[in-house]
C-alpha cells in the first residue's frame, strides 16, 4: 500500500512480458506495515481533535467572519474529509484493500481533492493579501461574502474535475508484484493516462499555484519592509506565512521524490538488479514522503494554537465560560489578528 501506490503504480508499472523479472516489493511492505498504520493512528486523533476545536471557535465568532476565517473553514473541511480516510489507507497497508472499489474511487479521489484544495485554498489567501497590501486593492469585504464562498466553491470545482482518473480508473485489484488487493489505478494498457496524470499533478496540482504563492509572498516581505506599519502588519501574516510554509515543508519531499519516480519509470527500460534496488528505494521514499504529506491535514490546528495569540485567546475564553467566567473575547471579531481582514488594510 501507501497513498503514491493508489494514486501511481499501476497493474502494468512493470510488465513482465515485456521487461523480464518483476522486482520485489517485500521489503516496503515490511516497512509499511508498521511505519503507515502507527502515524496514521496518531494523525487521526490529533487531527479531529485539533480541527473539531477549530470548527467550534469558528461557529463561536462567526458574526465576525473575515475572508480568512472563511478560507481556514473550508480547509479543515478538507483535511477532516482526509482524516476519515486514513483508518482504510492503514488497513490496506497492514492486510489488504477489503472495502471495494467504490470506496477505493472516493477515498483515492478524496487525497487528490485535498491536496488540491489545500495548495488553491492558500493561493487565494496569498492573492488576497497581495492585492491588499501591495496594492490596496480589497479583492473581499465583509459586504460581498458570495465572493468569497464563490471562490471556495471554485476551489473545490476545480479540484474535483483534477481528481477525475481517480474517480475514472481506481479500482480495487490485485498487484502482482506485491501479491495483495489494494486500490491502485487500473490504466488501459498502452494509454498515455498514466503519464498525462502524473504531468497534471507536478505542473497544475505543484508548481503553477508554488509559484503564485511565492510571488505574492516575496512581493507582500518586501512591501511591509517599507511600510510604515510593518510590525503590525507583519503579525497579522504569521498565520498565513506559517500555513505555507508548513505545507511546502510536509509535501515538497513527496512532490520532488514523485518528480524522480516519473522521470525514472520513463526512462527505465530494464529489470536489472540495479533497477529494482532504485525501484524499491523509491518506493520506500515514495511512503515516507506520502505519509509525511498525509500527516499535514493535523498539522494546521497545531499551527493555529502556537502562532495566533487570539485564537488562543478564543480557546480560553471558551473554556472560562464553560466555567461561568465572563467572556473577554468579542463575538464580533475574526479569530486571527484584527489586521487580517482585507477591509481592515
Amino acid at each position: 500500500m501507501s497513498e503514491y501506490n493508489y494514486i501511481f503504480n499501476e497493474s502494468d508499472y512493470y510488465d513482465e512480458s515485456c521487461c523480464g523479472t518483476v522486482c520485489g516489493q517485500q521489503i516496503s511492505m515490511n516497512y509499511e506495515a508498521v511505519f503507515v498504520p502507527v502515524l496514521y493512528s496518531v494523525a487521526v486523533v490529533l487531527g479531529l481533535l485539533g480541527h473539531g476545536l477549530v470548527l467550534v471557535v469558528l461557529w463561536q465568532k462567526r458574526r465576525g467572519w473575515s475572508a480568512t476565517d472563511t478560507f481556514i473553514l473550508h480547509l479543515s473541511i478538507a483535511d477532516i474529509l482526509l482524516l476519515l480516510t486514513m483508518p482504510l489507507w492503514a488497513v490496506q497497508a497492514a492486510k489488504d484493500w477489503i472495502f471495494g472499489t467504490v470506496v477505493c474511487k472516493v477515498t483515492g479521489a478524496l487525497f487528490q481533492m485535498n491536496f488540491y484544495c489545500g495548495i488553491f485554498l492558500l493561493a487565494c489567501i496569498s492573492l488576497d493579501r497581495y492585492l491588499s497590501i501591495v496594492h490596496a486593492v480589497q479583492m473581499y469585504s465583509r459586504k460581498k461574502p458570495w465572493l468569497i464562498q464563490l471562490s471556495c466553491m471554485a476551489v473545490w470545482f476545480f479540484s474535483l474535475m483534477l481528481s477525475i482518473p481517480e474517480w475514472i480508473y481506481l479500482k480495487a485489484v490485485e498487484d502482482f508484484r506485491r501479491e495483495k488487493i489494494e486500490c491502485v489505478p487500473n490504466y488501459p494498457f498502452n494509454t498515455h493516462w498514466r503519464t498525462t496524470s502524473r504531468w497534471l499533478y507536478h505542473l497544475v496540482g505543484s508548481l503553477i499555484p508554488a509559484l503564485v504563492i511565492l510571488f505574492c509572498l516575496i512581493c507582500i516581505l518586501l512591501t511591509l519592509q517599507i511600510g510604515s506599519q510593518g510590525k503590525q502588519k507583519q503579525r497579522a501574516m504569521r498565520v498565513i506565512l506559517a500555513l505555507v510554509v508548513v505545507f511546502f515543508i510536509c509535501w515538497t519531499p513527496y512532490n520532488l521524490t514523485l518528480l524522480v519516480d516519473t522521470i525514472h519509470t520513463n526512462l527505465s527500460h530494464s529489470n536489472s538488479s540495479d533497477a529494482c534496488d532504485t525501484t524499491t528505494a523509491l518506493d520506500i521514499a515514495l511512503s515516507i514522503t506520502s505519509t509525511l504529506g498525509y500527516l499535514h491535514c493535523c498539522m494546521n490546528p497545531i499551527l493555529y494554537a502556537f502562532v495566533e495569540v487570539k485564537f488562543r485567546r478564543h480557546l480560553l475564553d471558551m473554556a472560562s465560560r464553560r466555567n461561568g467566567r465572563e467572556s473577554t473575547v468579542s463575538h464580533q471579531t475574526s479569530i486571527w489578528s484584527e489586521s487580517v481582514d482585507t477591509s481592515a488594510f
